[in-house]
């Protein structure tokens, strides 16, 4: 089972994404646990402050070290985290292989950042891995979190259906998926190919990868470049 905590600003946003489908079936073969803390509860004063005005000036408020701090460490009195991971605009760049390492943690971290960011002496004393989900912005890292978990999730022995279904998917190895079709045979005179449904599961093989092959050479070709 993974564990994952995490940290945000506006937890409602992170209600929907664990609340159905392949995750929500996971949680409930307990091969994964998420549990969402509200990163408010540690904040300070009347009103639970939790970011505040930039040193130098600049526009944006910037994510305070002391909630943070409260609460990774009232997450580790509970269990040992193997990463803490900050999910940030410039950390490396999240893909499958990734998520395959991640999958095989038992305890994570994400924090979700906010505003302008979070104080960089978290950055440098208390975060052990930064991830990127693409290189755009957005308002906050809870989609990011949901991107993540999502993509570990269904790795997860039993947290699908099919087991075999992950290990077809685009990125595992190295190229995207073929082409799929299902039902009905012909459509507006469109016709799934007849090896398709020749029956002949080797020939089906060799045309899928050579399918998959065809699609990385055109469309992601940058994937057969690396090594």
């Amino acid at each position: 089972m993974i564990h994952f905590d995490i940290i945000s600003a506006v937890p409602a946003l992170l209600e929907s994404p664990f609340a159905h489908s392949i995750l929500k079936r996971a949680v409930d073969r307990k091969l994964l646990e998420i549990h969402v803390h509200d990163l408010r509860a540690f904040g300070k004063g009347k009103h639970r402050q939790i970011d505040d005005y930039a040193f130098g000036g600049g526009a944006g408020m910037v994510m305070m070290i002391e909630p943070i701090e409260k609460c990774i460490n009232a997450i580790k009195e509970i269990r040992k985290p193997d990463e803490i991971i900050y999910l940030s605009p410039d950390g490396e760049q999240f893909d499958q292989k990734m998520a395959n390492d991640l999958s095989l943690k038992k305890n994570i971290i994400l924090l979700c950042g906010h505003y302008k960011g979070i104080d960089e002496r978290i950055r440098e004393h208390i975060i052990t891995r930064e991830i990127s989900i693409g290189d755009f912005v957005l308002s906050g890292g809870e989609l990011p979190a949901a991107v993540i978990v999502d993509a570990v999730a269904r790795i997860l022995p039993g947290a699908l259906n099919d087991e075999s279904s992950a290990l077809s998917d685009s990125f595992q190895d190295k190229l995207v998926a073929p082409p799929v079709y299902t039902r009905p045979a012909e459509y507006n005179c469109w016709k799934v190919p007849d090896i398709l449904r020749s029956g002949n599961d080797g020939a089906i093989e060799a045309w899928k990868e050579k399918e998959a092959i065809k699609r990385t050479q055109l469309r992601r070709p940058n994937l057969l470049e690396e090594e």
